[in-house]
């Protein structure tokens, strides 16, 4: 994907009840880079750590310093922060980047400072958070957007980069799958009466190229493009 490189940030199970499923699932943790003119943006930052998490997700976490060195890079070269969300799985290395900004949804820090149990709330208050608060769409860099994908929680947010072969969008968990994000898009182009996030129809605008995802290795791609 040229500019967006993925890094690998370990992995955890889900509990059968939270899957949804009769088993246990194992999900991985990714980050993504974001290298343009203007900085290296960094997409989600791993998994936070505390007794009571690991006893009840049993994470294999790798640090970020290693992911990032195996992309070739610093914790040093990164000039900005994007969380899709403010769970302990997606802000864990967030207390490296003091002083840094760290973008997130007005409405998701908001939760996160109040709501009991929500995050690790080490992980968001830390000595020399440095937040920059959006409110719904944002253009960060040109052609680099934050959008709304609410859903798993209220303030969630995805990526989107253009880039001259078209769009690429890091949806977080906007989604838990590529999967689950084609049947909405399917859903959307079919015109039936199946519901869909409404948010789907700003990321089919797009005509994206790829979507990537924060718990799944697969990549959705559209069946054709107009170009």
């Amino acid at each position: 994907m040229g500019d967006v490189r993925r890094i690998d940030l370990g992995y955890f199970v889900r509990p059968a009840d939270e899957a949804g499923a009769a088993h246990p699932r194992i999900e991985p943790v990714f980050g993504y880079l974001v290298r343009r003119p203007e900085g290296l943006l960094l997409f989600d930052t791993g998994m936070g750590s505390h007794p009571d998490v690991d006893a009840h997700y049993r994470p294999t976490r790798r640090t970020l310093h290693t992911a990032l060195e195996q992309a070739g890079v610093t914790t040093d070269e990164v000039t900005m922060v994007v969380n899709c969300h403010l769970h302990f799985d997606h802000c864990g290395g967030n207390p490296l980047f003091t002083g840094l900004p760290i973008v997130v949804q007005d409405k998701e820090l908001a939760t996160a400072r109040k709501t009991a149990d929500y995050t690790l709330p080490e992980l968001v208050d830390f000595a020399g958070a440095h937040y920059l608060e959006v409110s719904g769409e944002t253009e960060l860099w040109p052609g680099v957007w934050v959008i709304p994908t609410p859903g798993h929680t209220d303030g969630h947010q995805s990526v989107a980069v253009r880039r001259p072969d078209g769009t690429v969008v890091l949806a977080g968990q906007a989604r838990d799958d590529a999967t689950t994000y084609g049947r909405d898009a399917l859903a959307l182009k079919s015109g039936h009466d199946i519901p869909y996030p409404k948010w789907v129809e700003r990321l089919v605008e797009l005509d994206p190229r790829a979507i990537v995802f924060a718990h799944d290795a697969a990549v959705w791609m559209p069946g054709e493009r107009k170009d």
